[in-house]
């Protein structure tokens, strides 16, 4: 860890106004929707339930075993994203983060607002703070834009899906291609950097005016400010930042296909690793949406209407994906409650100790 610096200037974090009581409420409209009226229209509660209870022990120690380690995975991706930081600080930062953005309607400023403020009071500088968060936010949205790429192809290449899949994946796989070529070119060079910033300015000021608008946005400085935080740290640990952020997702995955290896009675089941996968990736897609927070709702309404289109009973296809919403959500938040009063105490005691 860096010797103590405070940073030049700590980012104002977002305030609770207007925009979070309008997210709220289309939060909870969102999710009386999905869970009141969608959902059960896949699949019963009760028998959900009831399947749930007769799932045996060893399909649930697994579960649970699953769900410890992605608990345990989840710091990884600012471990790799940060030389130094330490397993204890990475914990409670990522677990904190978690529950607020996950929490909080249209969250995601709010996280990261604290994970500027945890990470500065373990003594890390504006700029590789900065870097961190940048990194870390790019590759996880990599990663899951990547992830339906390729469980189209591998449902394509396993004949388990049709001419009109395979032209989505297509154009889905150009897409992710571009966002990886584009990101490669800013990190090459500054000059190139500058180009695609120029480029954007552009393409923004001209939306600008088709919408009449008047935006006052320097994208090529952006860009390139971006790129002089990360550059460093991703020549040298791009592997390792790529690793750690496909095995958070992975983790998460591993316990919606335990559930639905456990209910449909074996791995032969009507459903497989790849179809399973397919319906995980699509439903991560939600998670974009800021509204309501973390995708809940939305993220559960595809996994269990992409997991029924692949032969999975209802019953069964809502049971596990209820097992994947309790295992990846409420764990991390409840933990992520603690975390948080855990730091707060210790940088308490810290600032009693220097003052």
């Amino acid at each position: 860890m860096t010797d103590p610096v405070p940073p030049p200037e700590t980012p104002v974090g977002p305030k609770f106004g207007r925009q979070q009581i309008v997210a709220s409420i289309l939060t909870v409209g969102i999710l009386v929707l999905v869970f009141a009226v969608v959902l059960p229209k896949f699949g019963d509660y009760g028998a959900a339930w009831e399947a749930v209870q007769n799932m045996s022990k060893s399909h649930l120690a697994l579960i649970a075993l699953a769900t410890v380690g992605m608990i345990i995975i989840y710091v990884f991706p600012f471990q790799a994203a940060l030389p130094g930081l330490k397993y204890k600080p990475a914990f409670l930062t990522r677990q904190t983060s978690f529950m607020i953005s996950n929490v909080v309607p249209a969250g995601g400023a709010f996280g990261l607002a604290v994970q500027y403020g945890m990470l500065s009071s373990y003594g890390y500088a504006a700029a590789p703070v900065t870097a961190t968060i940048g990194i870390t936010s790019v590759w996880n949205t990599l990663v899951t834009l990547s992830f339906p790429v390729i469980g189209l192809i591998a449902l394509v290449w396993t004949g388990q899906s049709s001419s009109e899949a395979a032209t989505v994946t297509l154009i889905a796989a150009a897409v992710v291609i571009t966002m990886i070529v584009v990101l490669v070119l800013v990190l090459r060079s500054e000059d190139l950097a500058r180009k695609i910033g120029r480029l954007g300015d552009r393409i923004i000021q001209r939306g600008a005016r088709v919408v009449r608008r008047k935006i006052d946005f320097d994208t090529e400085e952006a860009v390139v400010e971006f790129r002089s935080s990360i550059v460093d740290v991703v020549a040298d640990r791009w592997l390792l930042i790529t690793l750690a952020n496909v095995g958070q997702q992975l983790a998460q995955f591993s316990i919606l296909y335990l559930g639905v290896v456990a209910l449909q009675g074996g791995f032969s089941g009507p459903v497989s690793l790849f179809e399973a996968f397919a319906a995980f990736a699509f439903g991560r897609l939600a998670t974009f949406i800021p509204v309501p927070p973390g995708g809940l709702g939305t993220t559960d309404a595809i996994i269990t209407a992409l997991l029924t289109t692949f032969g999975l009973a209802n019953d069964d296809a809502l049971a596990a994906t209820l097992i994947w919403r309790a295992a990846t959500y409420f764990p991390q938040v409840f933990i992520g409650a603690g975390a948080l009063l855990v730091w707060r105490r210790g940088n308490s005691k810290a600032t009693a100790a220097t003052g």
